[in-house]
């Protein structure tokens, strides 16, 4: 708007010559500036504030399209380029994603599982199908390793375990806490990349005493098991890769805290149309009923 450049602009230039380089008449740049803010700039104020407040709530981490299906259905609802916007205009960018190194070792001489998912991630219940990753955290202690489990039906973290080595047991004690929690019928398909934690005797016992059936990735095909990865991408974006952990006991309380706080109940996922997990498979649960 002109007239808001030359009041933002009325100490470096001279309102004249701003008069006459824009064309516009003083008088009427005059009365505008008594008139006070209109209708439009009176609502901007409002949303930038409640803008903000969510900007800083979901701590730094949401662009436009989740700050806007924040708003709906609120007050403040508007459209989403009117999000972007403001958003551009008081700097608040969310923090971007940065690529992951993959740990997992799948040259071992244990026997490989099918690939049952084929790459298929839409489930139509919960615990249908649970896919399951590990991942390394760097502290200042050493490498805390983290294995973790999906269920794919709301992309819930159902079960996770955390140590210094990476052998089978770190696998099993994170089955051993999403079975705990779940209690899935038997028939669940269980699927990760060809791991020698997954492909281990003990693991692959202690997937029949739950009666789950495996299935593994293509050999060097990380597409296979993409949503697995895509939320050590998403925790190393959002916790990880901001902090310095001085022990491995502080980096567990970070991700407990991100992965049972904010991500499991808080964090909206574009997948579920942008609610949380654990409010997805609540609103489904009510449809069922």
């Amino acid at each position: 708007m002109k007239y808001q450049f030359m009041k933002d602009n009325s100490k470096i230039f001279p309102v004249k010559k701003m008069a006459t380089v824009l064309k516009v008449s003083r008088s009427c740049y005059y009365a505008w500036l008594n008139s006070g803010p209109s209708a439009h700039e009176i609502r901007d104020r409002g949303l930038r504030v409640e803008i903000t407040r969510i900007f800083e709530e979901y701590r730094k981490l949401y662009g436009s399209p989740r700050i806007y299906k924040e708003l709906q259905g609120t007050k403040y609802s508007c459209s989403r380029s009117r999000v972007a916007r403001l958003m551009r205009e008081n700097d608040l960018v969310a923090r971007q994603k940065r690529r992951f190194k993959v740990t997992t070792d799948s040259s071992h001489d244990y026997p490989v599982s099918p690939n049952l998912v084929n790459q298929n991630f839409s489930v139509g219940s919960i615990n249908e199908c649970w896919v399951s990753d590990i991942t390394y955290i760097d502290t200042m202690e050493g490498w805390l390793y983290l294995c973790s489990i999906l269920d794919l039906f709301s992309r819930r973290v159902v079960g996770w375990s955390m140590a210094s080595h990476i052998r089978s047991e770190l696998a099993i004690d994170a089955l051993n806490m999403a079975f705990m929690h779940r209690e899935p019928a038997e028939g669940l398909i269980f699927h990760s990349d060809r791991g020698i934690q997954y492909a281990s005797k003990a693991f692959r016992k202690k997937l029949e005493s739950y009666k789950m059936i495996q299935s593994m990735s293509r050999k060097g095909n990380c597409w296979d098991n993409a949503p697995a990865e895509s939320f050590f991408s998403t925790l190393k974006m959002e916790e990880v890769y901001h902090k310095k952990y001085r022990t491995k006991e502080e980096a567990r309380q970070s991700i407990f805290e991100y992965i049972e706080v904010f991500y499991n109940r808080q964090r909206s996922h574009s997948f579920l149309d942008f609610t949380s997990p654990v409010k997805y498979e609540e609103l489904r649960l009510q449809k069922v009923a």
